[in-house]
């Protein structure tokens, strides 16, 4: 029997500032950091998975595109419009409008160092 995956159980974005990435997150998304972390990455408390920034692993060039380029990473939210409105009074660059999808109502937004970002309403 093939062995398989269970899905993603960690994330973590490679940033060139790790606290500007980590105050970021703080800010602009409402996480809070767990209270221990490893050497180089500040690791949040988010549900089901979680989400860290942490400083790039040996060999990673982030001035060489965007970073993350060809990669979704998705949040949900209770109310999609308030957070739009969180992040635009925060003066945080949204790149989509709020628009429909099968996930509820969507839209992305530049996270830490060009991250793009997608949130969506839980049902």
């Amino acid at each position: 029997m093939p062995v398989s995956i269970d899905g993603p159980d960690f994330i973590a974005l490679q940033v060139r500032d790790l606290q500007a990435a980590a105050e970021f997150c703080e800010k602009n998304l409402g996480l809070t950091r767990t209270p221990a972390s490893p050497p180089g990455a500040i690791v949040f408390d988010t549900k089901p998975i979680p989400l860290a920034v942490r400083d790039p692993l040996p060999g990673t060039d982030l001035d060489t595109g965007r970073p993350g380029l060809g990669v979704a990473l998705w949040f949900s939210t209770p109310d999609t419009q308030a957070f739009h409105d969180q992040l635009t009074a925060n003066s945080v660059k949204i790149l989509t409008p709020i628009t429909d999808s099968p996930f509820g109502p969507m839209f992305s937004f530049a996270g830490p160092e060009g991250y793009v970002l997608t949130v969506h309403q839980a049902s």
